[in-house]
């Protein structure tokens, strides 16, 4: 069933929109990218995805303006990225997660891609300076 647009916030639960943020990676390439992707989702609440716009880190965290009740303590002074959100399409609609093409929660999940991708992973440390 589709929500109106003006409707979904106000139905939302947990407000997902505001438990995570994510930041562009930029062209993945080389076994310098991944081991370094791989130091980022060693930490934790830090994931990585591929979707079709690309790499991206997901970190996962509420939002320190996120009220008990879901609502934004600070709307009117939000800052831009919040103001230009659109909630066209959100998790309300899909888990995120259902539109990513790779997706790593940790290390050895990372690891073994990277394995895959890299015949000579392996050997990266002498390709790495380390």
């Amino acid at each position: 069933m589709d929500i109106p647009v003006e409707n979904k916030c106000s139905r939302c639960i947990g407000s997902t929109c505001c438990t995570y943020a994510t930041e562009a990676l930029g062209s993945m390439r080389s076994m310098a990218d991944f081991d370094h992707l791989l130091w980022q989702v060693s930490h934790q609440h830090i994931e990585a995805y591929k979707d079709e716009d690309g790499w991206f880190l997901l970190i996962r965290g509420d939002c320190e303006h996120l009220q008990e009740n879901g609502a934004c303590a600070i709307y009117e002074t939000r800052p831009q990225v919040c103001r230009d959100y659109s909630n066209d399409w959100c998790e309300y609609d899909a888990p995120a997660e259902a539109s990513f093409q790779l997706y790593f929660t940790n290390h050895a999940q990372l690891l073994a891609y990277c394995r895959k991708r890299f015949r000579t992973w392996e050997k990266r440390q002498r390709q790495c300076g380390g």
